[in-house]
């Protein structure tokens, strides 16, 4: 044990102080910056009382996509500008699915690509064949029509909240034939030169005890990873959790503690690109908001010793 906190607070104190310098543009979505202390983001602007989760941007802070779902209807994504100095009003994405619907947007570090999952039809068939990723590219006119992803995404029936980081390795919750839903986890796909051929299950560093353990976001230089999951450890419904990653391999997660989780269910944890603020959704089965912290302050509460 005492050789894993340790591990803990080197870890965080390298990447700690790694973070770029950058200044936020998120300040202007609300009256208050949050420190040790989550508060809504954009509240009523991106948090308005519906079922509001998974928030992503650009590496320039100046555009962002989250996940909206009112009650009774489906998920639909929604984006953001800031143009001179003011954001836009959220907008359902331009590329909305003429059937099914779209969730849990992505933009990779280098803000090249937009990932989302869709549950609409691969082909002319009009027919879903499942939840599937697909992907538009950023172009001098905006995002292009966005395209599935390939083999061997396409041989899964689910894939669902997808990161990358600047490698191109992608991180993922899927599973195996005949697994129910509580039992999919957390896989990776490395790029080899931009292709793809393997879909790999994470360890069990990763991959903790409990059910639903999903959404995962990887840091883009793959220092630590986020992600979330029910466990007996934890503080309520789903919780939130971090490993880091030393000497090549994965640290064994470990719970941000009562600063993030409560008796709620936290999940769909990102990090803004500059580094300073942790995002995340909380609520319940019917609603829920997105939030956000002060990352810097949820890394030094882990290094408070226990009461």
């Amino acid at each position: 044990m005492k050789q894993l906190v340790f591990t803990l607070a080197v870890s965080l104190i390298v990447f700690s102080g790694c973070q770029p310098k950058v200044p936020s543009n998120l300040s202007l979505l609300g009256e208050e910056v949050p420190t040790n202390k989550a508060v809504v983001f954009g509240k009523d602007i991106v948090s308005t009382g519906n079922f509001e989760f998974a928030i992503t941007f650009s590496p320039e802070m100046d555009e962002l996509f989250f996940t909206r779902r009112k009650p009774e209807l489906d998920n639909e994504i929604y984006s953001m500008r800031l143009v001179n100095g003011k954001w836009t009003d959220p907008e359902v994405f331009s590329f909305k699915a003429a059937k099914g619907w779209d969730f849990e947007p992505h933009i990779s570090p280098k803000g090249d690509r937009l990932y989302f999952g869709s549950t609409r039809p691969l082909n002319d068939t009009l027919k879903s064949s499942g939840l599937h990723q697909w992907f538009s590219k950023k172009t001098v006119a905006g995002w292009s029509q966005p395209k599935p992803l390939g083999k061997p995404f396409l041989d899964r029936s689910v894939i669902m909240y997808l990161t990358s980081s600047k490698k191109g390795n992608l991180y993922f919750t899927t599973g195996e034939k005949g697994d129910k839903p509580e039992d999919w986890v957390i896989y990776n796909s490395l790029s080899r030169n931009g292709e793809y051929d393997t879909i790999t299950r994470m360890a069990k560093e990763i991959n903790i005890k409990g059910k639903y353990i999903a959404h995962s976001f990887v840091d883009p230089d793959e220092n630590y990873m986020l992600f979330d999951g029910e466990a007996t450890s934890g503080y309520g419904d789903c919780d939130i959790y971090i490993s880091f990653k030393k000497n090549g391999k994965w640290t064994p997660a470990v719970n941000l503690g009562p600063m993030v989780n409560t008796d709620a269910c936290e999940m769909c944890p990102g990090v803004s690109p500059d580094g300073k603020y942790l995002f995340f959704h909380r609520g319940n089965d019917e609603s829920g908001d997105i939030y956000w912290i002060s990352f810097d302050a949820v890394k030094e509460n882990l290094l408070k010793p226990a009461d």
